[in-house]
């Protein structure tokens, strides 16, 4: 009797892990333009990671099924001591708290504390402000950021994650949709297209990095693009 074949899933999932829309004060472009530009480069699955909000990645999280795409909920916690990504969380933890504190409430809401950019100072990286343990307990560090100078704060990055044996993720840190799928993280996910499997497949360190430096012009209109846009927030709140 025949059978027909059935496709094989893929074990490992393209995921942009660190990506910015319009509603970061420093974004630009809609949801759909970040989802478009991750269908087009053909990545699984995509996290919008809005600074300190988080209803544009739910949006987005809902919106991704039809764009081909797994969408994961997340956001960029601005703690006391510096940034946190707060994915697979669908409530917004707020600004200002400890770095402890930021963690722990992440996890109450179920999902997983990756730190980025870490000994990026100037871009609000903890490494300056936490003990080495501290920052050790993190559920995954992101060693690639695509938005490097020199690249030596990803390599000390690195080197920090294989020392601590802590589970590994790239980013690109998109502020404009073009610049999304531009540092990516490999998660195997065991056959399994969800969220789920994605959270669990960083949590127990099955992922790898892909990346490229944004180019220096981009990295220019996205700082550019922020500065003109949190001006003109500033001059409104006055008016």
């Amino acid at each position: 009797m025949f059978l027909p074949s059935v496709p094989e899933l893929p074990s490992v999932l393209s995921v942009e892990l660190h990506a910015h829309s319009a509603l970061s004060h420093d974004g630009r472009d809609p949801i759909e333009l970040l989802l478009e530009q991750a269908e087009a480069v053909g990545l699984d699955a995509i996290a919008i990671t809005d600074h300190d909000e988080i209803e544009a990645s739910l949006e987005a999280a809902e919106l991704a099924p039809e764009y081909g795409l797994i969408g994961v909920p997340g956001i960029e916690i601005s703690s006391s001591a510096g940034h946190v990504l707060g994915l697979g969380i669908e409530t917004r933890v707020p600004a200002g708290l400890p770095y402890d504190e930021t963690l722990e409430r992440i996890h109450e809401l179920g999902g997983i504390a990756v730190v980025p950019h870490p000994f990026q100072s100037s871009r609000h990286g903890v490494g300056a402000r936490i003990s080495p343990d501290d920052l050790a307990c993190a559920d995954a560090v992101e060693i690639y950021n695509s938005r490097l100078l020199t690249g030596r704060a990803n390599r000390k990055a690195e080197h920090f994650a294989r020392a601590r044996g802590l589970p590994m993720t790239a980013g690109s840190d998109a502020h404009i949709a073009e610049m999304v799928g531009q540092a990516t993280t490999r998660v195997d996910s065991r056959d399994e297209r969800s969220t789920e499997a994605i959270l669990s497949g960083i949590r127990e360190g099955r992922t790898s990095v892909d990346g490229k430096r944004t180019p220096w012009r981009i990295s220019f209109r996205q700082a550019s693009g922020g500065a003109k846009r949190r001006m003109r927030s500033r001059l409104h709140s006055f008016l």
